[in-house]
């Protein structure tokens, strides 16, 4: 199976990071698993080869690539059976700094964020009352003289424990007192390592999967004024600013992921042989495996033309949308028909495809649920009436 883009521009990028992947294997990932364990080699070494720092432009230390480099990274990453989860925000969170941020805010950060030795990595947005309805967060900054001071929680807030920095979102004014509810959001950098035990608290939650989720809490943390990226009250425009390239990475790792399964799949209905033959033989084998390979090209597509868009300065909200949503669909598909190979091989943890099982499931929900996805088609794309 041809598992790369036909004249793909970055097929040099793809291929060294197939080599890096090579010294992660299934052995290393499961152990991980088994103890719920973060990928500190792994993440060095991605560090190290400067992958992670691809978006940051040349003056602030990184590669300057384009995000099509980036989604071909975590492309490869996953179809090598590895998993960029523990490390991906470092490649687009930093984008809210980069775009908004002051040119001071800029140097400080985005050199060391390049070099690894700032781990910029948890997003704290989501609240255990507010899900997606981003608006309705409750956690509140109150301005002190040259500081806030924060209260609230936030849930869903992964990697918190193994990062330096956290792009926080939280109200500056109240709900009730703006025009909009849009507006009254600011988006702030938090310095955690200094804040731990001193207002804020973090606790690990776990998961079907081993993604270093966690809830964090606020209890008058500081945070010092210099600290607001942007404008006060307009953090909730900042943060939608880079959402489209967050789907669009995701994507691109569920486009990993399915073929990762497609590959393995294949590979198992040669070798397994039943009543004198390949199982591969049997057309029951062949059409789920050939259907998920058709599905994973067709929102491969989808996601490259979102790229091209996005690289050319053009609207892609729906592309980055959709193409997340086909992107997840396809991934699962290919686990399904993956696991069905198997049979019961699929359950035993040597043969990984539990483990990737259990972790593309996750993006039919995070980091934007397939039934949201729907909505804003419904309703951005095709202009019917606004759902509830």
């Amino acid at each position: 199976m041809d598992a790369h883009v036909p004249n793909d521009s970055h097929a040099e990028i793809r291929e060294e990071v197939r080599k890096l992947c090579a010294r992660f294997p299934g052995e290393y990932w499961r152990a991980l698993d088994q103890r719920r364990g973060y990928p500190t080699e792994f993440v060095q070494a991605l560090t190290e080869a400067g992958w992670l720092a691809a978006l940051i432009p040349e003056e602030y230390g990184g590669s300057g690539l384009p995000l099509s480099a980036a989604a071909a990274i975590l492309e490869e990453i996953h179809a090598a059976g590895c998993n960029a989860a523990a490390c991906h925000a470092q490649m687009y969170t930093m984008g809210t700094v980069l775009k908004h941020g002051s040119e001071e805010q800029k140097r400080k950060y985005l050199p060391k964020i390049a070099t690894g030795e700032l781990r910029l990595q948890a997003f704290g947005v989501t609240e255990p009352t507010s899900g997606t309805d981003t608006t309705a967060l409750r956690t509140f900054a109150k301005k002190e003289g040259d500081k806030y001071i924060v209260n609230g929680q936030k849930i869903w807030t992964s990697r918190a424990e193994h990062s330096d920095l956290m792009l926080l979102l939280a109200r500056t004014t109240p709900r009730d007192q703006v025009a909009k509810k849009t507006e009254g959001l600011s988006t702030f950098l938090v310095d955690m390592k200094a804040a731990l035990g001193k207002g804020l608290t973090i606790r690990p939650i776990r998961t079907m999967m081993n993604h270093n989720s966690c809830e964090v809490f606020f209890d008058n943390m500081e945070v010092p004024a210099e600290n607001l990226v942007g404008q006060e009250g307009r953090g909730f425009r900042y943060i939608l600013d880079g959402m489209n390239a967050e789907r669009m990475l995701i994507s691109a790792e569920c486009i990993g992921d399915a073929k990762w399964f497609i590959e393995k799949a294949v590979e198992y209905s040669k070798q397994r042989v039943l009543f004198g033959h390949p199982i591969g033989r049997n057309q029951g084998v062949q059409f789920p495996i050939a259907r998920a390979y058709a599905a994973m090209r067709a929102a491969e597509a989808l996601l490259q033309q979102g790229l091209k868009k996005f690289e050319a300065g053009l609207p892609c909200g729906e592309e980055a949308n959709m193409g997340k949503m086909l992107c997840a669909d396809a991934a699962w598909m290919a686990a399904e028909a993956c696991i069905q190979t198997h049979g019961g091989f699929g359950f035993a943890e040597e043969y990984d495809v539990e483990r990737k099982y259990r972790e593309c499931r996750l993006y039919q929900v995070a980091p934007i649920s397939t039934n949201l996805v729907l909505s804003y088609i419904g309703e951005h794309v095709l202009g019917m009436p606004r759902s509830y």
